[in-house]
């Protein structure tokens, strides 16, 4: 019973029938490349309606619950360490098993969570069921990476994953906007509990679409490999060689390494400003939740920009080398962040235009570096190399989670934007050291 249950996870086997008109190639290959990327980048950011929505539940969970900054940051964190770890397994996985299958059974998993977290009031209730659902959002993102890179040849993957990435905002805007909503109290009582009900219906919804739109490979359906993308693994038996193909391409390679370690700081960044984000302009400036919700929706808009606009200076200047693109980006978000930490205003638009333009900035290497990664990596190691980088970009939530909370309970909101800027830093001389990496691994 369990191995029939196991096999929907098997890669898919190669369609009967191969196409093999040059012609009906290139418009298939097109159709199912234009599918890929909408229905991927369509599910992933259901994973965020289903895993974004605590930062604004939380105003009112900790009245609700009598919770601290603290406490709440150990949830956050927890989620956080968990996801890393279940990216990083699920890495190692999802490279050999059938990207749709696990991409929709994750979500669901994480959506079923969501109504048991709301419907929940015991402290250690919500920790147990939180962390779970970290475990099946780290299943989401592997399948993506590998989808991208046995569809798109790798100088087309640097323009189209920041396409793919806007999921990451597109998901985060929407639940942002649909919870400042549910907690307006405009069209019924302001309950934080809506915020995991709602969203977990859409999730399934989305769910049962990846179920029936999603491929697997190009061969599944009669199609060629992509052309430039052919990787031989060590060996004759690449079930026994698989792991010294990922000790050559990826554990064995420095700028990985350095680029992992760099994923540690943008991460910190990245969720030291959306998770807290609403609670620091309520707190600090006074700012009512449901405008606080739309201006870290703005942080979200405005990072959709800056990874596309990363997508095509790495393509157009820096000749597919996207390390490099980090190193300017996160400086200036850096600049970004220390100036959101001093300036003297209470304008909602300044405030909202310093959190754009910190999302701009701290977005171009959270999408970058995981080009620069599956690139190097090459199109067999994709979920593995991303599982790697993820594990780094999530153990930083002891920082943005339970150690943001810490901080501001002990010392105030200024050491919390300390903490952030000196990530800033560290993050730029760690990218600047991968400043001679490779475009790509392959050997073609």
């Amino acid at each position: 019973m369990i191995s029939r249950l196991l096999n929907i996870f098997r890669v898919a086997p190669p369609a009967p029938v191969v196409i093999s008109d040059a012609t009906e190639i290139a418009a298939q290959f097109k159709c199912w490349q234009l599918r890929v990327l909408f229905f991927s980048t369509l599910g992933y950011a259901a994973f965020y309606f289903v895993r974004a929505n605590l930062p604004v539940a939380m105003p009112l969970l900790k009245q609700d619950l009598g919770l601290t900054n603290e406490k709440m940051g150990i949830y956050l964190t927890l989620f956080g360490v968990i996801y890393g770890i279940s990216k990083f397994f699920n890495g190692f996985l999802a490279d050999r098993a059938n990207a749709r299958a696990f991409m929709a059974v994750a979500l669901c998993f994480s959506a079923l969570l969501n109504i048991f977290f709301g419907a929940s009031s015991a402290v250690v209730a919500l920790g147990i069921f939180w962390m779970l659902n970290g475990w099946f959002q780290g299943m989401g993102f592997p399948p993506c990476a590998r989808l991208m890179a046995n569809w798109f040849p790798p100088k087309e993957f640097v323009t189209k994953f920041p396409i793919w990435n806007i999921s990451h905002n597109v998901g985060s805007i929407g639940i942002l906007l649909l919870c400042g909503f549910l907690v307006s109290g405009e069209c019924f009582a302001a309950n934080w509990r809506l915020c995991f009900f709602v969203p977990s219906v859409l999730a399934v919804a989305v769910a049962i679409l990846l179920w029936f739109m999603l491929p697997d490979t190009p061969p599944s359906v009669g199609l060629p490999e992509v052309a430039g993308t052919h990787v031989a693994l060590p060996g004759k038996d690449s079930h026994e060689n698989f792991g010294a193909f990922l000790w050559q391409q990826v554990f064995s390679n420095p700028y990985i390494w350095l680029l992992a370690f760099g994923n540690f700081f943008v991460y910190a960044i990245r969720y030291g400003v959306f998770n807290w984000g609403p609670t620091m302009l309520l707190d600090v400036r006074h700012i009512k939740i449901v405008h606080a919700a739309w201006m870290v929706a703005g942080f979200e808009a405005f990072g959709a920009a800056g990874a596309l606009l990363g997508g095509w200076l790495t393509d157009k200047l820096f000749g597919g080398r996207a390390a490099r693109a980090c190193v300017i980006y996160m400086a200036l978000a850096g600049v970004c962040l220390v100036t959101l930490w001093k300036i003297h205003t209470q304008s909602e638009l300044v405030l909202t235009g310093l959190l754009c333009a910190t999302g701009f900035f701290i977005y171009g290497p959270q999408c970058l570096l995981a080009i620069a990664c599956v690139n190097l990596a090459t199109k067999r190691a994709a979920a593995t190399v991303v599982g790697l980088t993820s594990i780094f970009g999530y153990a930083s939530t002891t920082l943005s989670g339970w150690g943001m909370g810490r901080l501001v309970d002990k010392f105030g909101w200024d050491a919390g934007f300390e903490m952030l800027t000196v990530c800033a830093v560290i993050g730029t001389i760690l990218f600047a050291l991968t400043w001679p990496a490779k475009a790509h691994g392959y050997r073609e």
